[in-house]
């Protein structure tokens, strides 16, 4: 669904970023990427958004090029991007606003999302007046507000406790298993890139070149964080980072 081709990246200031990226993920199919901090790995998640443009290589989805954002991928950030003069509601409801559905529409599908995830009841509140998690969970519903194929996530757990984050991690899982929805996450944590991701790449110091690609078919299961076969594949891409640096 999504192919990455010699993909490299030098932004105006000399910096080179990405080097002659090439992977792919398949339809449904949740993909983490990890390497050392610095390495593109928020650059290449950028490109796949169509809001940066590659100095060379290209990007496909679905088998054509990336040039503008697809309607059909969704992209939550680090810092969340909620607005933080609307409440629950207005940001969930700000894609679907830009897209012009009608009101009704909205009202139904942000409802729903906002019972699913636990938040109805503070859908009249700011940004500023919800925890951590609960901001996370607001702009994961108003990415799912837009129906996406493809979620494209950078480092959304990151600034999370740890209890929380766990919590999110098992909520995204479910969402993978439910909806089939293709996913590439970008995390500096090896243990999350274990546990989320099918297919794992592994980013060189930048510029960042693929040096590795481990299979991860164990995951897909909450309980696969106590399982034997977990820490071996931790064990597996930490030593692929450290041999990369």
């Amino acid at each position: 669904m999504i192919e990455a081709l010699n993909v490299s990246m030098v932004y105006p200031n000399g910096i080179k970023a990405l080097k002659n990226v090439t992977f792919s993920v398949e339809k449904g199919e949740s993909c983490s990427i990890i390497g050392p901090s610095g390495c593109g790995k928020t650059t290449l998640l950028f490109i796949f958004s169509g809001i940066l443009k590659p100095t060379n290589g290209r990007v496909l989805i679905d088998g054509k090029e990336v040039v503008s954002p697809p309607k059909n991928a969704a992209l939550i950030l680090q810092d969340f991007g909620l607005f933080p003069w609307k409440t629950v509601y207005e940001n969930v409801c700000l894609g679907l606003k830009i897209r012009k559905v009608n009101k009704k529409e909205q009202k139904k599908i942000v409802e729903s999302l906002l019972k699913n995830l636990g938040l109805m009841e503070f859908k009249n509140y700011y940004p500023k007046e919800l925890s951590g998690g609960m901001q996370q969970r607001v702009a994961i519903a108003r990415a799912l507000a837009l129906n996406p194929d493809i979620m494209l996530m950078d480092e959304p757990f990151s600034s999370l406790d740890a209890l929380t984050r766990e919590k999110l991690q098992n909520f995204l899982l479910e969402l993978q298993n439910r909806d089939n929805i293709t996913t590439i996450l970008v995390t500096h944590s090896i243990e999350e890139a274990v546990f989320l991701g099918r297919r794992i790449v592994i980013l060189s110091p930048r510029p960042g070149k693929v040096v590795k690609i481990v299979d991860n078919q164990g995951m897909g299961d909450v309980d696969y964080r106590n399982k034997r076969e977990f820490f071996e594949k931790c064990r597996e891409v930490r030593k692929s980072i450290s041999l990369a640096i």
